[in-house]
């Protein structure tokens, strides 16, 4: 308590001005808003359901957050240290630990994920599942067409098509919309993580229809990962969002005059993850029957012949 007592008396001794305009403040507020959007959240309901303001939460993400941020970053930077070091919950990093992290820093994409891939193996995390080419599931944001899609794949194929949303609300006893309204996001992703052990344990083949934000949640993207061959259907945001509205569903438009925005953060939050997917395949301008048939192609091209169903 006394650290913080400190912390908060020098915030009053710090510049308002100089704080608005420090790069890293802006840096910090970009990154929370864009991890706000990469699991669909608003402001409102992040700033519910951590028990902050959603003042505070704007003024995080605008770039004028709490000074005392600032202190943190300058100890941290005094003992060679990260932030995350600094306020983790772990307690103090075991000596291989701050080797192995120093080891990561400033490595590009591709090499941390042939690092991923070999520690999980040496860790035996991801066991190999002989199965992981006869379950398809198809990622990607709310109007990619992975219902559609999915269905008319499962059928040709003769395999069941499974719904994960439909899982979770058979599980829960309320919709999609009711269960984040009434028990927040975090819920929602736990029974979306026990909707995939479920599939994945019950059906050697199968079609899966994921949520849109099942890339959030790194264990149940890892999960997704190692048991199903993962197609990410893309296509551009107005794309997007003309399929969903002209599908009824209006509740990308509802009280929000920036959607299309929105909807831009989202992608943009998610993307990285949606291309750990096996294959990506756009629907952009393309009618339902001639994207079907390149879908189609294109995954029977990549599995095995024996997981492609009848």
């Amino acid at each position: 308590m006394h650290i913080w007592h400190g912390i908060s008396n020098c915030m009053s001794r710090t510049d308002a001005s100089d704080s608005a305009k420090n790069p890293f403040l802006t840096v910090l507020g970009e990154r929370a808003r864009m991890m706000r959007s990469r699991r669909g959240m608003t402001r409102k309901v992040l700033a519910q359901e951590a028990g902050i303001s959603e003042r505070h939460l704007a003024n995080l993400e605008s770039g004028t957050g709490n000074a005392s941020v600032l202190l943190l970053r300058q100890l941290a930077q005094a003992l060679n240290c990260s932030m995350a070091e600094l306020v983790g919950q772990d307690g103090i990093a075991s000596p291989e630990l701050v080797l192995i992290r120093q080891l990561l820093r400033g490595r590009d994409e591709t090499t941390l994920k042939r690092v991923r891939v070999a520690l999980a193996d040496l860790l035996g995390t991801i066991q190999a599942d002989p199965s992981r080419t006869g379950r398809i599931a198809l990622i990607g944001l709310r109007g990619a067409g992975k219902s559609t899609l999915g269905r008319m794949l499962a059928d040709d194929l003769g395999i069941p098509f499974v719904e994960l949303n439909r899982l979770i609300e058979r599980a829960a006893g309320c919709d999609v919309q009711e269960i984040h309204s009434l028990y927040g996001a975090s819920a929602y992703r736990r029974y979306e993580q026990r909707a995939l052990e479920e599939t994945i344990a019950t059906y050697p083949k199968a079609v899966i229809a994921t949520g849109g934000g099942i890339v959030s949640e790194t264990s149940t993207l890892e999960m997704l990962l190692a048991h199903c061959f993962t197609v990410w259907l893309r296509a551009a945001p107005d794309e997007h969002m003309r399929r969903v509205v002209a599908q009824g569903d209006l509740r990308p438009m509802a009280g929000n005059l920036e959607a299309m925005g929105d909807l831009k953060r989202i992608l943009a939050g998610r993307e990285g993850f949606y291309a750990k997917a096996d294959m990506a395949f756009d629907t952009d301008g393309k009618a339902l029957a001639d994207a079907y048939l390149e879908l189609r192609a294109s995954i029977l091209q990549r599995i095995p012949e024996q997981n492609h169903g009848r």
